[in-house]
């Protein structure tokens, strides 16, 4: 099961209040106040100048601002979403690169999904799992290891844990005490999801691999371990996910929400429709 973290409340602009006028009095001749309104004016503009050299606008990442994950009319049990297999081997970055220029996924994240595919291709065939599927989960859970600012490191590290709300019961979430002593989550009262791909520590600890084989326990605050663990547990859930049956049922058990499911469906479909437009 996993759980989505809650977005940020949105900040609100501070009103800028005009100034207090002046007490009323003697002010200086016209002259004089003309001047010193043209001494304001060059010292303002030089001091804009000064701050906008400092502070250049902060442009959003790169698809952010211009791919656009149109919601579908979709029931459960529609055709699941396809793409054609990613490619591997010194293929696989400039294949991540090319989507990541056209989409909302960070290449590193990209590079994460497929070689979450192309270990399922290996292991466990007959699940027929695409990138495409991981990437509507991980745009939904936390836009790809993005959320609340964190990014992705060139080692597949998110710069900046992603942990969801405490799930202690309040209105609309679920009460599930803490299962680990807070040692994935940082909570010993209640369990939060963790992770790009925001799962509970139980299904963390029966599903969770380590990517890269290098003996360390499984990280679900990188992308690489936290895609594969997804993988494998939509396989396990879902069965042939090449099949609208088998989709849903995999997507459903991650998230039982019909709105998660068409979320999630949506964006991969996007992608999916994306890859082949640039031969991907």
């Amino acid at each position: 099961m996993a759980a989505s973290p809650t977005p940020p409340p949105t900040t609100l602009p501070v009103d800028s209040w005009p100034s207090p006028e002046p007490p009323p009095g003697r002010g200086p001749n016209l002259a004089a106040r003309l001047l010193l309104v043209a001494v304001l004016i060059t010292l303002a503009g030089a001091t804009f100048l000064l701050l906008d050299a400092a502070n250049p606008p902060k442009r959003p990442p790169a698809g952010e601002d211009r791919f656009v994950v149109p919601l579908l009319d979709v029931v459960p049990g529609a055709a699941a979403p396809q793409a054609r297999p990613t490619p591997a081997g010194q293929d696989l970055r400039a294949w991540a690169e090319k989507i990541a220029s056209e989409t909302d996924i960070p290449a590193r994240t990209a590079i994460a999904y497929a070689n979450a595919e192309l270990a399922t291709r290996d292991r466990t065939p007959g699940c027929n799992l695409t990138w495409v599927t991981l990437a509507g989960v991980g745009r939904v859970e936390s836009h790809h290891g993005h959320y609340s600012g964190s990014r992705v490191g060139s080692d597949g590290t998110l710069s900046k844990p992603i942990i969801g709300v405490p799930l202690d019961g309040s209105p609309g979430v679920k009460a599930i005490p803490d299962t680990d002593d807070g040692r994935l989550d940082g909570d010993p009262q209640w369990d939060r999801a963790v992770g790009s791909m925001q799962f509970l520590p139980t299904t963390w600890a029966r599903w969770s691999q380590r990517a890269s084989g290098d003996g360390a326990l499984p990280d679900p605050q990188n992308v690489d371990d936290s895609a594969l663990t997804a993988a494998r547990y939509l396989c396990a859930s879902g069965g042939d996910l090449a099949t609208g049956a088998g989709w849903w049922k995999a997507v459903l058990t991650y998230n039982e929400s019909r709105k998660y499911g068409v979320d999630v469906f949506s964006g991969a479909s996007a992608y999916a429709r994306k890859a082949a437009e640039l031969g991907g």
